[in-house]
This record gives C-alpha cells, structure tokens and sequence, in this order.
C-alpha cells in the first residue's frame, strides 16, 4: 500500500505546457490514445455519477499513470520488468512478444484501487493503468515498493500519480486540476475489483505502437 501520495490530474487530449511535461493525445503505451478513447476527456468542470464525459468513451474513464512503464524510450523492455510482482503468471505472452516481435506490457490495463478521506467519510475508486508518469518512468522501488516508499521526482509536492477526471470527481479532489491532493493507492487483481462505474467500460486494448 502506498499512503500519502500526491496525485495531480491529467486528461487525454492534454498539450505540453501549464504543468504538463507530455503530449497526452498519446501515451506511453498507444500512439492513438485519445482516437482509441473517443475525443477529448474535458477536465474543466466537476463530474456527477457515474463520473463520464459527455460522450460515451470507447475505452475507460477511469484512468491513471504511475512512474514506471515496462518498456524504455526505445521501445524495447526494460531489464528490470522481471521485477514487477506478477511477471511470472505472464511468461508466456512475453515469450510469445519475443518471438513475434510484438510489444506486450505488464503495466497497461493493470487495476489500481485509491481511497482518500473526503467530506468526514472514505471514498474509494477503482482506475486502470494506461499511462507512465508523473515526469519520470523507471521508478521501480516507488511503485512496487513493500514498505511505502516514496516517488523519485520532487516536481509537484513529490506527485506519485496522475489521475483521470473521472477519478478525480470520484475522489471529491479539491480542485479542478492541483497538486495538492493526497490519495492512498495499491495494486489489485481484476477479480477484486468491485462493480462500479469502473466497470462500465473497460480498456482491454494492448500496446499499440503501429
């Protein structure tokens, strides 16, 4: 579990500028990512439930980043991988993306859970993984660390994590869009992911790189 973190929001279709240091008309793993989601993810007013823009995405709303991605600036896998807690219950994608060449990542679509304390009460949301950031992407002892270790990057109150709108209202953050927002976060198993806006549309897609 990770306590404590800083969490700042961003959007798909978000430019570079104004804090943003990514083109977030794609993402570290999908050339195509705001044509694969359906448009612009409009961050600029508070969302009601179910949390979705006002269009139907083709792909989930609720999304984040966390500063490590399985794959370096090459494009090729980092050494490193082998170290992400479920590797071994892949071993055979990853065989199969080595003989054909064709990306596969242990990070893209991976469930997280978050939960703050909002209004006197817990709010909890459930997001899924399809970007790598804040500002760095080979944090590997934040983001699998066992004893709560905090991000690398210093930039925006130590930031952890980017969160989606929907994420964000789900969250009741303070805010359009800061960084001053703290949230509690860990890895989860798809099985364990309860139902929930979440649920209504969920990205299934894999690396696209064409």
């Amino acid at each position: 579990m990770h306590s404590n973190i800083t969490a700042t929001v961003f959007w798909i279709g978000e430019p570079v500028g104004n804090g943003s240091s990514e083109d977030n008309a794609l993402s570290a793993y999908d050339d195509q990512w705001k044509a694969h989601y359906g448009g612009f993810d409009d961050y600029r007013s508070v969302r009601r439930f179910p949390y979705f823009p006002s269009f139907t995405p083709r792909e989930n709303p609720f999304y984040l980043d966390v500063p490590y991605s399985d794959f370096g600036d090459n494009g090729s896998p980092r050494a490193d991988r082998t170290a992400v807690p479920w590797a071994s219950r892949y071993a055979a994608q990853l065989a199969q993306s080595a003989r054909t060449g064709k990306p596969f990542s242990l990070m893209k679509n991976r469930w997280v859970k978050m939960w703050r304390v909002a209004g006197g009460r817990t709010r909890t949301c459930y997001g899924q993984v399809e970007d790598a950031g804040p500002y760095v992407y080979d944090d590997i002892n934040y983001v699998f660390s066992h004893v709560n270790a905090r991000p690398a990057s210093g930039l925006a109150h130590n930031a952890g994590m980017d969160v989606s709108p929907a994420i964000r209202d789900c969250l009741a953050f303070s805010g359009v869009n800061n960084d001053q927002n703290k949230l509690s976060w860990r890895f989860v198993e798809a099985a364990s992911v309860p139902s929930g806006p979440w649920r209504r549309v969920v990205t299934t897609r894999q690396v696209f790189w064409p």
